[in-house]
């Protein structure tokens, strides 16, 4: 999923490759990760999409497109619901306080994270 998650996934796809049942799939990998296969995947997308975001040169559609999402207004929803703003204020805020900072490093401190008691992040 980490490399794929362009791609378009789902958990009967996901499934078939680890030779599970996709209710046994689903079970087990929110026993292994703490969150399901589909917000475990969206994470994914909207840590990939605030780095494109950074660079600034695609239009926050391009992202949403080029991270694997389909919907505008769920990748926007699900981007502002993760990260306290929209994909256009991250998009427009300056981002080269950050520039010198090592990517392995800027990717541990700006990864998305679900909040504890937030339903929406655990249900999806």
């Amino acid at each position: 999923m980490d490399r794929e998650y362009a791609q378009p996934l789902d958990v009967p796809t996901l499934a078939r490759g680890a030779l599970m049942s996709p209710g046994h799939f689903s079970r087990s990998f929110l026993a292994a990760y703490g969150e399901t296969p589909y917000s475990y995947l969206m994470t994914r997308r909207i840590e990939r999409a605030k780095a494109l975001l950074r660079r600034g040169d695609l239009t926050v559609t391009e992202v949403c497109m080029e991270v694997g999402c389909t919907s505008l207004g769920s990748f926007s929803a699900r981007f502002t619901q993760l990260v306290g703003e929209t994909p256009s204020a991250y998009r427009a805020r300056d981002h080269a306080p950050g520039a010198p900072i090592p990517a392995c490093v800027a990717k541990i401190h700006t990864r998305p994270s679900k909040k504890k008691g937030d339903r929406a992040a655990a249900s999806s």
